[in-house]
């Protein structure tokens, strides 16, 4: 475990919402699923309490806490995708079985946690000292749902955007 773990609220789902996050990136496992020792306001002695699971080599905690917390936009996980299909792979994979898409590459996966799905190509687009081109690049970004890789690079290379 990492001296600095993240912990993920959830409503009775913990483990369910682990084991779907391990089975879509690399680098990934389930640590443990503890047993409450004693009763909880969120479940009975021996319900499971916590879950440590590991995503792409960080350690996180998934807790069962009952209903009386939810995620919001506030925190999100980024990935950093190094091509348009590693994009396509984990947007495709978050929503799926209830996902919601959001803008600017942002979704909210089917347990309701906040994703931002971002290729490298447009990290390094913003760090450009073509601050003009930059500026391009992220005016096309803020009208996307899912990043498009291609027309990001058009926009930052002053390219036309296709009609249609």
């Amino acid at each position: 475990m990492d001296k600095i773990s993240t912990c993920l609220w959830f409503d009775g789902k913990a483990e369910e919402a682990a084991r779907f996050y391990t089975s879509i990136f690399p680098d990934s496992h389930i640590d443990s699923v503890d047993p409450a020792p004693a009763d909880t306001p969120s479940g009975p002695e021996g319900s499971i309490i916590t879950v440590n699971f590991t995503l792409g080599g960080r350690s996180f905690i998934g807790l069962n806490g009952g209903p009386e917390f939810k995620f919001t936009e506030a925190i999100s996980l980024s990935i950093d995708c190094d091509d348009q299909a590693e994009v396509d792979r984990y947007w495709d994979a978050l929503l799926a079985d209830g996902g919601e898409p959001s803008v600017c590459g942002w979704l909210k996966d089917r347990f309701g946690l906040s994703w931002q799905v971002v290729p490298r190509q447009l990290i390094e687009m913003y760090a450009s000292t073509d601050r003009a081109a930059a500026k391009r690049a992220m005016e096309a970004m803020l009208k996307m749902t899912k990043l498009d890789v291609a027309e990001l690079e058009r926009a930052f290379a002053g390219e036309a955007m296709p009609v249609g």
